[in-house]
């Protein structure tokens, strides 16, 4: 079974904002697949479901940003679910606007989402797929960036890469982690 879980904010002044591309991802896998992610538990909305002939929950924690993984533990624990069939999607600053790259495992590069994970599972061992949201123009300005509105010319670039995700999320699932960063990254 896969846990397929989307960084974001629950608010709806939070949904167009570049810290909600994992939400907007896990929106974009359901849409696709026709599923109604609407169950509520452990502090999340979710669905069971079946994709690509494999058993997978999609999530969208209820929590802040910073708790997402108190959240993600509880499904682990009840669904007894192997951390290489956790995969997070998040933004990330670090990465130029509208790429995507994938990872096997690795620190919090400071996104305090992934360090509540890694706090909540006890390991870095989780596979990530990442949004490249770039930075700034002024240092000092990362909350105001993440959390305020997106320029439309950014916006277009935005949705092709959370498509982008929702691609290599279907790869991973299908083929396997390797073979999504041999074709993504």
């Amino acid at each position: 079974m896969y846990l397929i879980v989307g960084l974001g904010n629950p608010e709806e002044e939070y949904s167009k904002t570049r810290h909600n591309m994992g939400f907007n991802v896990i929106n974009k896998i359901a849409e696709k697949y026709n599923i109604q992610i609407n169950k509520n538990k452990f502090q999340g909305l979710y669905e069971n479901t079946i994709i690509e002939n494999k058993k997978v929950i999609l999530l969208k924690p209820q929590t802040y940003m910073n708790l997402s993984g108190e959240s993600i533990k509880k499904f682990v624990d009840f669904y007894k679910i192997d951390k290489e069939n956790i995969i997070i999607i998040y933004d990330d600053m670090d990465i130029e606007l509208g790429t995507i790259k994938i990872r096997k495992k690795g620190s919090s590069g400071g996104h305090n989402g992934i360090k509540s994970i890694i706090q909540e599972l006890g390991t870095e061992d989780f596979s990530r797929i990442r949004i490249g949201i770039g930075k700034p123009e002024h240092k000092g300005d990362e909350i105001n960036y993440v959390l305020g509105a997106i320029p439309e010319e950014e916006r277009i670039i935005l949705d092709n890469a959370v498509e982008k995700a929702e691609e290599a999320t279907i790869e991973i699932i299908k083929n396997g982690l390797d073979i999504a960063m041999n074709k993504f990254n």
